[in-house]
């Protein structure tokens, strides 16, 4: 899965591939918004390294399929 994270006060967005299923993405998204203790989401990407961006600052996370990396220079 492809997972763009906005931070806010931040020019560019966190973009990944991860493992986890769109299912386990959301709840661990909606887990660090909700509880008040956690103040870090946490998220592994495809090669086992973990993301951690503080919960407060999250503006927007966005989970997408697997895109392919685009070879050529494609129809004009």
């Amino acid at each position: 899965m492809e997972v763009k994270i906005g931070v806010q006060h931040a020019p560019r967005e966190i973009v990944f591939e991860s493992k986890q299923s769109p299912e386990e993405i959301e709840s661990a998204v909606s887990a660090a918004l909700a509880d008040s203790g956690s103040n870090m989401l946490n998220l592994a990407d495809e090669h086992g390294r973990k993301i951690l961006v503080p919960a407060d600052r999250v503006a927007y996370v966005e989970i997408g399929e697997h895109t392919g990396r685009k070879v050529g220079f494609g129809t004009i």
